[in-house]
């Protein structure tokens, strides 16, 4: 089995700081892009950031400037350091990763629990 294993939201006020953590375990043969995507109240999943295994980073324009992505050395954990948050930015934050396994040999997406990021104003 595959695991993501989110932590780090929480409350905070707006302009403030928040780092999101996601660790990967379990059967992996592989990780090539890991990212997090964002749900609030009403709407749909957006992406917010995503990374490759070969360390291009891509952004929502509503976040760019703002946020930043990044990986371990080993390529199993992804964080997301939130600075300069917004209410707008509050919802509940999901890493996903596409994970190879090893037998049998398949890739698909995962996706953790999520978190949620309060923004107060």
């Amino acid at each position: 089995q595959v695991q993501l294993v989110e932590t780090g939201g929480g409350l905070v006020q707006a302009g403030g700081s928040l780092r999101l953590s996601c660790a990967a375990s379990g059967r992996i043969f592989s990780i090539n892009a890991m990212g997090w995507y964002r749900q609030a109240p009403g709407k749909q999943r957006e992406l917010v950031a995503n990374i490759t295994s070969g360390g291009t980073r891509n952004y929502a324009d509503s976040v760019q400037g703002r946020f930043t992505i990044s990986r371990d050395n080993a390529k199993t954990t992804v964080y997301l350091q939130m600075n300069s948050l917004k209410p707008e930015d509050t919802a509940v934050y999901y890493c996903n990763a596409d994970i190879t396994t090893p037998y049998p040999r398949a890739t698909d997406a995962y996706w953790g629990q999520g978190t949620q990021v309060t923004v107060s104003s």
